[in-house]
């Protein structure tokens, strides 16, 4: 077996039994593996500890605190966190070893081409691919925002790009997609409300439709047929779902913020 790496692979997990032990023998070159699980009513736990993983369970916290939390049970300052249904590719895993040959990496984190897959297909353009995502990370130097929901990773220095691809490979239906996304423009929609953001008609009308062109056109979404489109536009419809839910926020804060009608 060949060397293990001095880093913590890290995954947060619920009701994953079908995508764990994949998503850890993908990344079998970590010298540790921490599963932070939220509650599983599934085997992900049992299948977690016989592929060599430590579990932790934690009450979801929101997907920022709840990584933040996770990365904190890391034996090792270095760490690569992964989604249950998400892959290292061979090539990305020669990458982060050859990353790692001379010694402690200088640069505080490394960021990784995820490349989705949707309605059976890879796909190679618009906003599936390659969706950069920082996911190997020195703690001391970087760590996870606080959003309840889209969160990301904010380093102190400059961010390097690895060669190799993240496989997102899941395998939901189109119904639990489209479920996640309504929860997750509720999350987001919550969020804009307690910055104090507004949702205004143009705002409504306009961020799906740029988004639309965004991916579809200048990134050239179209190249990847039917899938592309359905991808693009379920993420367009997501702008337009979470810019109504927050003015529905807004209407109902108004709403109970009003003076109570005068009496008869």
């Amino acid at each position: 077996m060949a060397e293990r790496i001095p880093l913590s692979l890290v995954v947060i997990t619920r009701d994953a039994a079908p995508e764990i032990a994949a998503c850890i023998a993908s990344a079998s070159f970590a010298a540790e593996t921490v599963v932070v699980d939220s509650g599983s009513r599934d085997d992900t736990v049992e299948v977690a500890r016989a592929s060599g993983a430590r579990v932790v369970h934690r009450d979801f916290l929101g997907f920022g605190p709840q990584k933040t939390f996770a990365v904190g049970q890391a034996a090792h300052d270095w760490v690569l966190c992964l989604d249950a249904d998400e892959r290292v590719s061979p090539e990305l895993a020669d990458s982060i070893r050859a990353l790692f040959s001379g010694g402690p990496p200088q640069a505080p984190a490394c960021a990784m081409a995820r490349r989705n897959r949707f309605l059976g297909r890879w796909l190679a353009h618009g906003e599936g691919y390659p969706d950069w995502n920082v996911r190997l990370f020195d703690r001391r130097r970087a760590r996870w925002t606080d959003d309840p929901v889209h969160e990301h990773v904010v380093a102190d220095g400059p961010v390097v790009r690895l060669a190799g691809d993240l496989m997102h490979a899941s395998a939901e239906s189109i119904e639990a997609y489209v479920a996640k996304q309504n929860r997750y423009t509720t999350l987001q929609a919550r969020a804009l409300h307690a910055r104090g953001e507004r949702a205004s008609l143009a705002r409504m009308a306009l961020s799906p439709m740029v988004r639309f062109l965004r991916f579809y056109v200048l990134k050239a979404g179209f190249l990847d047929g039917a899938a592309g489109f359905a991808h693009i536009a379920i993420g367009a419809f997501a702008s337009f779902l979470k810019y109504t839910k927050l003015r529905g926020l807004e209407t109902r804060g108004d709403f109970a913020n009003r003076n109570p009608p005068a009496g008869p």
